[in-house]
């Protein structure tokens, strides 16, 4: 003990005892899934408190110089079932009655129970320290190695903290629209019973408009129950934003959504409101289920084989590399789901897996807060990888369900922004789109070109296989509500794949499009196509829309694909272009302006005017435009690219770059440095400077992003990521060309980096999804695995007997290589 004794005396003054606020890693390798149950336990270091598997620890030991880590194993205890844990995978006996997590009444959080053993390792020689052998020792090694022991044991681990974070999901916002509700005084009293659609006549999920006193329908839920979205309708006609559902009434309050706001929310004012409308809250009585509780039902049911359409079959269970599964986070199925596709993904695997060594050897100090260091998560538990990609996001840092394919696309976005110089995985999904818009009436064309990462694939329900079977259960349906019988469950459509192939390849019309031809409105037609074939195409099948939040729908989708015939050709041999419209001629300092305001100023304080940053624009069509709801900035630029020519001319373009990544960020003009409202060089923040050149951009580059999002450091790296094109033009190294230098000496921007080659691709993987919205319900994958088909259920992984491929919601191709 004499040499142990040493060394600890040695590194003492490197063992630390955690303080209120340290953030302590002691259920998860910052490096890969291993824990506190694997093999080999966990090693947390005793100085930086970040974890480590029994394969990183050496490393890290080697990397720091860091030798005394708290050793931590745990093996399960065989317990007896009780109420709460069935220990079947099925919900818990005891019935949430909240729609949360982590408090009184809410879903429970995991809670096993383990055997745990402790002790201190010192390397290189892995030589153990045990609280035993502690009370031996001098006693200021003793006291300050017991307390740094201690203090790891006490922290909640930050693993803990995510997992347990609390969440409530019936904690509700007061409506914008509550204070000031206009409501009509049209006579209408509501009884307190007895109430039917005004429409259908549908006696359940009925919801009374605020505004006007109208009782109609809700939406229809996946199942073909719920309403036949009179409701909805109705707000899409009047913009009337409130409605009350009808049944929820009680003297505690109602389920009150407000359509213009999307979601339920908090009307301070609803016993006046009600009143108004001759409700007495005071007297009513709940009748129907809240959307709190069906939305529990919902997620009560996510365990269950059957939300997979696998049922009735023995499911043989799979393990080993690449079949893993992982922990569902509270309602993390969308992140289980995408993530266990994209690493089957040979670009994702050799980024984030095969170059492990690289990550490691390069991960900062806190490897935890690391974009390339957690791509590795995809292991048991990815609460570290969950917490940093949803980090500063208003949906994915909550606990709340997401849509898979808006997590896929964010994700990818956070890949770019990593990604900035060396290998960029999302490339094999970045594709080129054509746009082909023709002119009726000159027959002229233009072309334009954007990127894409997924092909969204429309459903054409009047295309479907058994029309006459949806007809007769329609007319079933109408029979049993005018009974008051129950209704049955609605028949899947059957839409067949080419169908829908079909409704994206052919042409939209366009009515009321502004041609720089003819200067005058006219129609057009535009026809989408590819301009290049990824390596792996995302499709997804648009099952949700505004109208309808839901189609039950079955699609014969192919296991091979080849869309060699939806390649843009360009511009074919004596077709006519569309004339560009010029802009604005720039106003220049040698140019005397008097008079003629733009962004800035007024007219009896000309003094902020500059006519370098202010184009002059038509302020009428700018205040249409804006009244109609778009950005500003959107809008100065919709009226400075369309020449002044009209509200047509710019409601075209608006209509024709809302999908733009710069849609809403201010004018930036050709030839000149910043946009307005900007500031000169030496006022720009020195602190978003060195942040936006430390992420591997130049200054130059940086000072361009902030001028263009007045000093905004959020948007500058929105602004530059979503420029990155026009970016690789300039200097890379701050000595280089000036932003200031001339037009005419820039060599033209080269476009996007895409990968092309044949259309052939075929099947790999799919995410299916079950629930009345993307937003809830659950998420599972089936990936193709050595020719067999694997089903990723959170943490259950089997061999698929049943493949659901017509059900599913997005759908993973590969390029077949002739």
């Amino acid at each position: 003990m004499t040499e142990v004794n040493e060394i600890l005396m040695s590194v003492l003054s490197t063992i630390r005892v955690p303080r209120p606020g340290d953030r302590v890693h002691k259920d998860e390798c910052a490096f890969s899934f291993a824990s506190p149950e694997s093999d080999g336990g966990l090693y947390v270091c005793m100085n930086s408190f970040l974890g480590f598997g029994s394969k990183y620890v050496e490393r890290h030991h080697v990397k720091t110089g860091q030798r005394a880590y708290l050793h931590i194993t745990r093996t399960r205890k065989t317990q007896k079932e009780d109420d709460n844990n069935s220990g079947s995978g099925d919900p818990p006996k005891k019935k949430p009655t909240r729609l949360a997590i982590g408090i009184e009444g809410g879903f429970d959080v995991e809670q096993e129970q383990y055997e745990e053993e402790v002790k201190v390792v010192l390397f290189p020689d892995r030589q153990e320290v045990t609280s035993e052998d502690l009370a031996s020792m001098p006693d200021v090694v003793r006291e300050r190695v017991s307390l740094s022991m201690a203090g790891l044991l006490a922290a909640d681990s930050v693993s803990h903290t995510l997992q347990v974070q609390q969440w409530d999901g019936e904690v509700r916002q007061e409506s914008k629209h509550a204070a000031e509700l206009k409501q009509l005084d049209n006579g209408i009293k509501i009884p307190p019973c007895g109430w039917k659609c005004e429409v259908c006549d549908l006696q359940e999920n009925l919801w009374m408009n605020l505004t006007d006193g109208k009782v109609l329908c809700g939406r229809r839920y996946f199942d073909g129950s719920g309403g036949n979205n009179h409701a909805l309708l109705h707000y899409q006609q009047t913009g009337y934003p409130l409605a009350v559902k009808l049944g929820t009434i009680t003297p505690d309050g109602a389920d009150v959504y407000s359509y213009d706001e999307d979601d339920m929310v908090l009307d301070s004012k609803l016993p006046e409101h009600l009143s108004h409308f001759g409700i007495d809250m005071m007297t009513m009585e709940k009748t129907e289920r809240t959307m709190t509780e069906l939305e529990i039902a919902v997620n009560q049911r996510v365990g269950e084989w059957e939300v997979i359409q696998e049922s009735g079959t023995t499911l043989r269970p799979l393990w080993g590399p690449g079949l893993t599964g992982m922990k569902n986070l509270g309602n993390s199925c969308y992140l289980n789901s995408v993530m266990q596709v994209l690493f089957t993904i040979p670009d994702f695997q050799t980024k984030y897996v095969s170059n492990i060594d690289k990550v490691f050897n390069e991960a900062p100090s806190d490897p935890t807060q690391d974009f390339k260091t957690q791509g590795d998560q995809v292991g048991i538990a990815p609460r570290m990888f969950k917490a940093l990609v949803g980090r500063g996001h208003p949906e994915f840092s909550t606990n709340r369900q997401q849509d898979a394919q808006e997590f896929l696309l964010h994700f990818i976005n956070m890949v770019e922004r990593n990604c900035r110089s060396g290998m960029n995985p999302s490339e094999a999904f970045r594709f080129l789109v054509e746009e082909k818009i023709v002119c009726q009436q000159s027959q002229k064309a233009k072309y334009t070109q954007r990127v894409d990462y997924i092909v969204q694939l429309p459903v054409p329900m009047d295309q479907a296989t058994n029309m006459e079977e949806l007809q007769e259960a329609e007319r079933r349906r109408e029979e049993a509500e005018s009974s008051g019988a129950p209704p049955s469950a609605a028949p899947r459509a059957q839409i067949p794949f080419a169908a829908c192939l079909a409704a994206l390849s052919e042409p939209e019309t366009l009515t009321d499009f502004w041609s720089s031809a003819v200067q005058a409105k006219t129609t057009a037609t535009k026809t989408t196509r590819f301009a290049s074939f990824p390596d792996h195409l995302v499709i997804q099948i648009k099952k949700f829309t505004f109208v309808k939040p839901f189609f039950d729908v079955s699609i014969d989708v192919p296991d091979t694909l080849d869309l060699s015939s939806l390649r843009a050709m360009g511009q074919q041999p004596g077709e006519e272009l569309l004339p560009e419209v010029a802009p604005l001629p720039l106003v220049t300092p040698d140019v005397e302006v008097k008079g003629i305001l733009g962004s800035h100023g007024n007219e009896e304080d000309d003094s902020l005017y500059s006519p370098l940053l202010s184009p002059v624009l038509d302020d009428s069509t700018v205040s249409q435009l804006c009244e109609m709801g778009f950005p500003l900035e959107a809008c100065r630029k919709a009226v400075y690219y369309t020449g002044n020519t009209g509200i047509d001319a710019a409601m075209n373009w608006v209509m024709g770059h809302m999908e733009d990544p710069d849609f809403s960020a201010p004018l930036v003009l050709p030839g000149s440095s910043s946009a307005p409202g900007t500031t000169p060089t030496e006022s720009l923040p020195e602190e978003h400077l060195v942040t936006i050149v430390s992420m591997g951009f130049s200054r130059d580059q940086a000072t361009r992003a902030l001028r263009a999002t007045n000093n905004v450091l959020e948007r500058a790296v929105d602004w530059i990521f979503s420029h990155l094109d026009d970016l690789e033009s300039m200097d890379v190294s701050e000595g280089g060309r000036s932003e200031g230098g001339s037009e005419a000496s820039r060599e033209p921007p080269p476009g996007p980096r895409v990968r092309d080659g044949t259309g052939k691709y075929e099947l790999f993987a799919f995410i299916s999804h079950m629930g009345t919205s993307t937003m809830c319900g659950h998420y599972v994958c089936h990936i193709k695995k050595d020719q067999q088909w694997v089903i990723f259920n959170d943490q259950k992984v089997c061999a698929s007997e049943k493949p659901p491929k017509d059900l599913g919601y997005l759908y993973f191709y590969r390029r077949v290589v002739e």
